[in-house]
């Protein structure tokens, strides 16, 4: 039987639960964490030698097995475990992103942490306790690392704050954010909001800390218990004498190098310092070469770092809250989108085009937390060539996987709800070059072509990366990072949002957290510079056009009753399979009985939805109706009102006459109006042509006087007589 050692703790309303056992006993550390019915396994495993190179080599992997929530997941022909979901990277890089600040950089080693979801419950997200899991794994093992650290996610409904929402919970509200913090320094943010005031922002951020403190004390008590000693690892060290002789021949050109205004001649001149430097350490030792780069790498940070802090100095001249300059062009690029925004910012640059479809079109979403319809897509494109690579692409990375997720939360909230916009909306912003900040751009450009599209979104937003320069004797915030300052900059903090409020926000530092005082600093300077590219934008095109493009797809919405939707259907889906194929149209059907038809042509759109009305239409007694004659039978016509809707048109009721041949009156193929008289029970309707016409005054025994002019009266007749002569025998002869 195996021993476990259990640890436990009351958060939010429900246990946190820690075991140590001898699963997964041959990483250098692991653990399982439970909370609710939601439980991982979280490993920490370490190379066995160093590597080459010059970067600390971690990966994250965060992977959900579809049997954690008893589901049959995957593509008809794979039902298995391929690719990670979207959902399942971005919680990889919410955990990367807490736990790699806190590694000594100069590690060599390889190091792998690994967060498998083995049971997931409906209310509780696993990234938490993934996070936690990481920590736990991490500290108790021999690989050096500086935690642990917690995150904690905050929620708001009615204007209070919720610790560790619910999924349910989180679907009533926009705002949703996950803090992760060590001690009293907070190292990772990702908010998403609703026009949120930055004050409401920093209260959420306050809580969650105060919230975290106790997970992290929970968690140093485990540590006290289970903890290994650490590794005695090596560590890239530099020769002093020899980090000397590179800083002075760096020493006269580096400044010159680094401060350039425009990135193309920084670029150029640093490759130039760069390819002189390789030269010049060749001639000392090959194994120089490495070595020598990485000093460069480390002198134009300290170079960077230390104008900035001491003369507020940056490498293209700016003030520390000044941004760079901008411009912003809606429509007329793009000739056959349904609307286009280009969005510049000093050398990032972000074309963003719309697509518009019907409902249709959403996307369909199914992973181990949900199965969701998804009607609002943002997409991120970061091709190589954005910064002056040529690398082959293969597809949609992390990275972009992560601005993608940004952009598209900071527009979301601003997206007009399914029943004021029916259309499925994709937004796609192809970076074409890029310094910096290019997720933000995206949001900037993503405004300009949903408004240029004529999606009435509630108003535009706008984004900015902030940045941080500290060492231990202060700090300084700057607008608007680029290249170094982002490269080399010991914060990197996202926030995008309307004149109103923040939509979003994204924090990673390169240092072991910052304090709230700093977060507060940067949220005030963030929207002053929101502010003024907002004013930008609206210069280019300040509110969405009346008029959607005439590229787009034309959508009427009819409403139906629930219990008419297998009418519209038809038997194994004949009915509108039959629709769509004559008129060429899409046609969505929800749950409540909303009927969505989409289609280029209007003429069609019309078509279909008066043929699905008629199927569903209910007459009622005293209504005229238009239908088609199908069928003529000796005693009357049939006459069809829709695919499932006919009524007999009796011979009776043609006209305000005797009718020999129901021909003489109506034709195969005809269509005519007539009006409903009776509805029966069984659904059986009784119909009349005459009752639409007025009857003639009675004029004798028949009474009737029409266009056929039948005599009002019997035509004098011979007498009867007994005198007629003998009677022609009966029978044949």
């Amino acid at each position: 039987m195996l021993e476990n050692k259990k640890f436990e703790m009351d958060l939010a309303g429900r246990k946190l639960k820690v075991t140590f056992s001898p699963l997964a006993e041959q990483a250098n550390g692991s653990c399982l964490v439970q909370y609710g019915d939601s439980l991982i396994l979280a490993t920490a495993t370490m190379g066995k030698s160093d590597r080459d190179g010059d970067f600390f080599p971690l990966t994250v992997e965060y992977e959900e097995k579809f049997y954690a929530a008893g589901k049959i997941l995957g593509s008809r022909f794979v039902r298995r475990e391929g690719k990670a979901s979207e959902p399942a990277i971005l919680s990889g890089r919410l955990i990367d992103r807490t736990i790699r600040p806190l590694f000594d950089q100069r590690l060599r080693r390889d190091v792998q942490v690994v967060v498998t979801v083995l049971s997931i419950d409906e209310d509780n997200d696993p990234d938490f306790i993934g996070l936690i899991g990481a920590s736990l794994a991490l500290s108790c093992s021999d690989i050096p690392w500086a935690g642990p650290i917690s995150g904690i996610r905050i929620g708001q409904k009615d204007g209070q704050f919720i610790i560790n929402p619910t999924y349910k919970q989180r679907a009533e509200s926009f705002f949703d954010a996950f803090v992760s913090s060590i001690g009293d320094k907070i190292n990772m943010l990702e908010i998403g909001a609703n026009e949120n005031p930055e004050s409401e922002v920093l209260a959420a951020i306050k809580l969650a800390q105060e919230t975290i403190m106790g997970i992290n004390d929970f968690q140093k008590q485990i540590i006290a218990v289970m903890g290994k000693p650490k590794a005695n690892v090596m560590l890239m060290e530099i020769d002093p004498e020899f980090k000397k002789q590179v800083q002075e021949f760096l020493a006269p050109k580096l400044e010159d190098a680094i401060y350039q205004k425009n990135k193309m001649e920084m670029s150029r001149k640093i490759d130039e310092l760069t390819n002189e430097l390789k030269e010049w350490a060749k001639n000392i030792g090959e194994d120089k070469v490495n070595i020598a780069l990485t000093i460069l790498e480390n002198e134009i940070d300290a170079t960077v770092h230390k104008n900035i802090l001491a003369k507020e100095q940056r490498p293209d001249g700016r003030k520390l809250d000044e941004l760079r300059q901008l411009f912003a062009q809606a429509g007329n690029i793009l000739p056959r989108v349904h609307g286009c925004g280009l969005f510049i910012r000093g050398n990032t640059q972000a074309l963003s085009s719309v697509t518009l479809a019907g409902p249709a079109k959403e996307l369909t979403i199914e992973t181990i937390e949900s199965s969701e319809s998804k009607r609002f897509i943002h997409h991120y494109n970061f091709p190589s060539f954005s910064v002056g690579e040529a690398k082959s692409s293969r597809g949609p990375g992390r990275r972009e996987i992560g601005h993608g997720a940004l952009a598209e939360k900071a527009l979301r909230p601003m997206i007009p709800t399914k029943d004021q916009f029916p259309y499925t909306i994709r937004v796609v912003s192809e970076i074409l070059s890029s310094n910096g900040s290019s997720s933000m751009a995206s949001a900037c450009g993503s405004s300009l072509a949903l408004m240029d599209a004529g999606v009435p979104i509630k108003g535009p937003v706008a984004g900015i990366a902030m940045g941080l320069m500290m060492d231990d004797k202060g700090y300084k915030v700057l607008t608007d990072i680029q290249g170094p300052e982002d490269h080399y900059g010991d914060m990197d903090f996202k926030v995008a949002g309307t004149k109103d409020g923040v939509n979003a926000c994204q924090m990673d530092v390169k240092i072991d957290g910052i304090s709230l005082e700093i977060v507060e600093k940067t949220l005030a300077q963030a929207k002053k510079a929101r502010l003024e590219i907002l004013a930008v934008i609206n210069g280019a095109l300040s509110a969405p056009r009346a008029n959607l493009s005439p590229l787009a797809p034309k959508i009427k919405i009819i409403k139906i009753k629930p219990e008419q939707i297998g009418l519209v259907i038809g038997s194994g889906g004949k009915t509108i399979k039959e629709i769509m194929e004559r008129t060429g149209v899409e046609i969505d059907i929800d749950d409540d009985g909303s009927v969505f038809i989409t289609g280029v042509d209007a003429a069609k759109v019309d078509e279909a939805a008066k043929t699905i009305e008629s199927i569903t239409h209910e007459f009622t007694a005293g209504e005229i109706a238009e239908g088609k004659i199908v069928k003529i039978l000796d005693f009357g016509a049939v006459i069809e009102f829709g695919p499932n809707s006919d009524a007999l048109l009796h011979i009776s009721e043609l006209a305000h006459r005797r009718v020999e041949k129901v021909e003489d009156v109506v034709k195969l193929g005809d269509i005519i109006k007539v009006k409903i008289l009776r509805v029966e029970p069984d659904g059986k309707i009784g119909v009349s042509l005459k009752a639409l016409t007025p009857a003639p005054e009675n004029n004798g025994a028949y009474g009737m006087v029409d266009d056929y002019q039948r005599p009002a009266y019997r035509p004098e007749r011979r007498p009867m007589s007994r005198d007629r002569g003998p009677r022609r025998p009966r029978g044949k002869f």
